[in-house]
């Protein structure tokens, strides 16, 4: 049984009781431990309590019918078929009973805004990845329906991720024939000296993220034999030059060690049938002193351009540990001070 604290006026305090038919998926839905339902206690400030094949919900009235809302919605999502993970729980809690609908017909590789222009999903080899925030869902939209989008934010807040996970989309789904992931290579403010190996060995340590986003979204040997084929590939912003990127989904991620001559490099490969996504994070500059960011550059000068999209990300969209949020603005407010 859930036991969340209540600290309301009692006078303010009712009841609500909603029916689970199925009891099975009742169990799903509690989570082991009722570990759910604990969540949804904590961030709404109800108590849940569990009676045969009912929940009674306990509180306030407008975080009542909240919670209401959240339970149902997402009861309707097991119904469909669907898992329920913690960050399913975290997106209902944040976005409000539209962020949970049921099933993606197959053979869609995403779903934008149907009817109520609320819900985007978007579908990879392994996973069905959903925004969990309102910038997340812009975003991902401005990424189907720009050739060039700008993510820029803290970090955390999804931007690289979803910006692979379209791109994985858009390859599997036959709308470019390739993707390429790049990054500078920028010493994060220490000197690593000469690192041993071959050309690879050198720079896979600087595009290892970039890595763990592939492999969330393809089996692993798919990816290592597209790779192989060069069909996805995976290098420093430095080896870009002289490239001309058609038919590709193409991303800069951390763009914010760019130099101005690198941005201006990379932007003007843009070729027929390719996209391009540029992400970063302008408090995370780690080019030498005096150095320009060209990140900072191309937004001053493309900000006007039509189909140029600029998406922004705050620490409210920050979707790893809650603690990456609460540090983000405890930098933010001594930068400000």
């Amino acid at each position: 049984m859930a036991t969340g604290a209540l600290t309301p006026p009692a006078d303010n305090i009712a009841e609500s009781l909603v029916e689970f038919p199925d009891n099975f998926l009742l169990i799903d839905l509690c989570g082991e431990y009722d570990r759910n339902l604990t969540t949804i206690e904590d961030k709404l400030n109800v108590q849940i309590l569990r009676r045969g094949n009912q929940l009674a919900v306990i509180g306030e009235p407008a975080e009542r019918d909240n919670a209401v809302d959240v339970l149902r919605a997402l009861y309707s999502r097991l119904e469909a078929g669907r898992s329920l993970e913690p960050g399913d729980i975290d997106r209902e809690l944040r976005m409000g009973p539209e962020a949970v609908r049921g099933p993606a017909r197959d053979g869609d590789q995403i779903e934008l805004f149907k009817g109520d222009t609320s819900r985007i999903e978007v579908k990879t080899r392994k996973k069905l990845i959903e925004p969990r925030t309102d910038a997340q869902k812009a975003y991902v939209k401005s990424l189907f329906d720009n050739e060039l989008a700008f993510g820029i934010g803290p970090a955390g807040t999804g931007k690289t991720y979803l910006a692979v996970a379209v791109g994985v989309n858009m390859l599997i789904g036959g709308h470019v024939d390739k993707i390429i992931l790049s990054r500078p290579a920028v010493e994060a403010g220490e000197k690593l000296g000469y690192l041993p190996g071959d050309m690879k060995d050198k720079v896979d340590p600087y595009m290892q993220p970039l890595y763990d986003a592939l492999n969330d979204f393809l089996p692993g040997k798919q990816a290592a034999k597209m790779m192989e084929e060069k069909v996805i590939e995976i290098a420093p912003l430095a080896f870009m030059r002289g490239r001309t990127l058609s038919n590709a989904f193409v991303v800069l991620d951390e763009a914010q060690n760019a130099t101005t001559m690198q941005m201006k490099m990379f932007l003007t490969r843009l070729g027929e049938g390719s996209r391009m996504v540029i992400t970063g994070d302008r408090t995370q500059i780690d080019l030498p002193r005096g150095v320009n960011s060209g990140l900072w550059d191309a937004e001053r000068l493309l900000k006007n351009i039509p189909k140029i999209s600029f998406n922004y990300f705050t620490s409210k969209d920050v979707v790893r540990h809650p603690l990456v949020a609460a540090i983000i603005e405890a930098y933010e407010k001594d930068e400000s001070a």
